[in-house]
């Protein structure tokens, strides 16, 4: 058994504590549910009111007392009826009762608290000692807004204590660096309520959103893919044939045409664009592999709840692709598509581990088809020599996919890139291409991001390197501070001088100090600040303040440019 499922056994059973607890001192508490998630663990319950932060404290006394008492896990099995029985004063369970269809169901005992549950658990309390509750949040029952809203606990479980100081102390971190603050702090987007969920770019914002999509545009151009742009709207009959409706309609927004009564989808992913796309023209094996790019806006309907700055939105862009090809051109193509990944993590700076996600419960398609798609994924992460990790369920609904995730500076992995193997859409969409023997085949389509939504890709950045965002990302790469109005007039020259090399320079014209000039330069997050006065006016050259060493550094401004360009080569 690997850490990660160790893990995840041991928060499932902390979730378990916590219910106890809760239980406890609410008697009258109705619960639902309580899974592991990624560094730690939640549940829901129904309470008589909503908890203070001194009842957070309070349950978390109670569930380190019940830890010390050595309780087990016991599990055990009822039929159908007993089942009912134990859970008549807990709607929501039995709610969860009637999507089971075995014969017996599982229970968890632990003490005089039991709880429905396949487990697998701990063996007692005494084994969850390294936990912390961290805060409660509302949320509707099944996500959805027209049921009960109940309250959310949120802890994070760790095997010692070492690693629980370490992620509360990164926790507190990333709070510091928390990307919306950051970007009202540097003026870079905000949010409103008239389009909840919706980003308003401000300037310097917009120059960093266009270098993130032009430098995956370049990327993408470099490995050979043409750049394509499809409508944002389709007849729902589209998302039909594509499996949308069946598996995703709920995330999706709608949208009728009343003079002529047509019904239209709001695309919650760019892939039924493409093939329509391909279908344009008569293919032949020469022609593939087809590598469209596509770097347009995708809408989905997210609960108001769950909007949280630029990580969860309603509408964003991708880095979108979508490849066509023959099925003896797989192997090279994923060596390919893994060879690019690679080069932009890299290039940004972001460390990675790679996982392959497998066929879920509401797959499309049949498992032979399925089977061969995660073995022939599997056979490419092998030959490029990638240790990774399985994650059994997580697949697309339409295929089997190697997701990258990215380890940033709060030691906290984010899932970005990913590549999707598809047998089931170009059925679907009764795609073909013509074979070297003159019959109509089906071809196969790969779907992959890089950075994956840019919005949220920014976000990650921002909060990984505090705002201190690269040079050739930064909106405003120089920034001169005159000492004073008489120096103003030389300040703007080195502006339109810079701006001539395509260098991004402003200068802080404001009659104050120096020293408040430089001070402000700094919280802006400024690469690179110029103090001139006198001295600088007189010898026709510039100081220069590097954000990186604070050292001050005197140049010609020629050879500044220069000096600029060979270290941001990027810009």
């Amino acid at each position: 058994m690997n850490n990660d499922k160790k893990l995840d056994i041991l928060r499932h059973s902390c979730a378990h504590l916590l219910a106890m607890a809760v239980k406890k001192i609410f008697p009258s508490a109705k619960l639902a549910i309580g899974p592991a998630i990624e560094n730690g663990f939640y549940y829901d319950f129904e309470l008589p009111r909503s908890l203070t932060d001194e009842d957070l404290s309070l349950i978390e006394k109670t569930m380190k007392d019940l830890s010390k008492k050595n309780i087990s896990f016991e599990k055990k099995s009822f039929s159908l009826q007993e089942a009912k029985n134990k859970l008549k004063n807990q709607p929501y369970k039995m709610e969860l009762l009637e999507d089971i269809q075995d014969k017996k169901i599982d229970f968890y005992k632990t003490g005089d608290f039991i709880d429905l549950c396949r487990g697998p658990h701990v063996e007692s309390t005494k084994e969850i000692k390294y936990f912390k509750l961290l805060f409660v949040a509302g949320a509707y029952w099944r996500g959805d807004s027209s049921k009960p809203m109940l309250q959310r606990i949120y802890g994070t479980c760790w095997q010692n204590k070492d690693d629980l100081m370490r992620y509360l102390k990164d926790l507190e971190e990333s709070k510091k660096r928390d990307h919306k603050k950051l970007g009202q702090t540097l003026d870079l987007f905000s949010f409103h309520s008239e389009a909840a969920g919706m980003v308003f770019w401000h300037p310097k914002g917009k120059i960093v959103f266009d270098k993130l999509v032009n430098f995956s545009r370049e990327k993408s151009k470099k490995f050979g893919y043409q750049e394509i742009s499809t409508p944002n709207i389709l007849d729902v009959n589209v998302w039909k044939t594509s499996g949308h409706w069946n598996h995703y309609k709920e995330a999706m927004f709608f949208v009728n045409s009343f003079k002529e009564k047509v019904d239209l989808g709001v695309r919650p992913m760019g892939c039924p664009g493409a093939i329509i796309l391909y279908k344009t023209s008569v293919r032949s094996y020469k022609d593939l592999p087809i590598r469209y790019a596509e770097f347009d806006t995708i809408t989905r309907n997210e609960l108001s709840g769950t909007l949280h700055g630029l990580f969860r939105l309603r509408q964003f862009t991708q880095d979108d692709a979508h490849i066509f090809l023959r099925e003896d051109q797989i192997s090279e193509e994923i060596s390919f598509l893994l060879k690019l990944v690679n080069e932009v993590y890299q290039t940004i700076g972001f460390r990675y581990k790679v996982k392959l996600s497998t066929r879920p419960s509401d797959y499309m398609g049949e498992i032979a088809v399925w089977n061969k798609a995660e073995d022939a994924l599997k056979k490419a992460l092998i030959e490029n020599k990638i240790n990774y990790e399985i994650k059994d369920g997580e697949g697309a609904f339409y295929g089997p996919k190697i997701d990258f995730d990215i380890l940033d500076a709060m030691n906290r992995f984010w899932q970005c890139a990913t590549i999707q193997l598809d047998f089931q859409m170009p059925e679907k969409f009764n795609l073909k291409y013509i074979d070297k023997k003159g019959k109509m085949v089906q071809p196969i389509i790969i779907h992959r991001v890089i950075l994956g939504s840019i919005e949220r890709f920014m976000g990650i950045l921002l909060e990984h390197t505090n705002g201190k965002l690269p040079v050739w990302l930064s909106p405003i790469q120089v920034r001169i501070l005159p000492v004073s109005d008489k120096h103003c007039s030389y300040a703007a020259e080195i502006v339109k001088e810079l701006e001539k090399s395509k260098i991004r320079a402003d200068f802080d014209f404001r009659s104050e100090s120096v020293s408040k000039k430089i001070r402000d330069s700094e919280l802006q997050k400024i690469p690179y600040i110029i103090v001139v006065g006198d001295k600088e006016v007189k010898n026709k050259n510039i100081t220069i303040r590097d954000r990186s060493s604070k050292e001050l550094k005197t140049f010609f401004v020629k050879d500044f440019i220069k000096d600029f360009a060979c270290r941001n080569r990027m810009v």
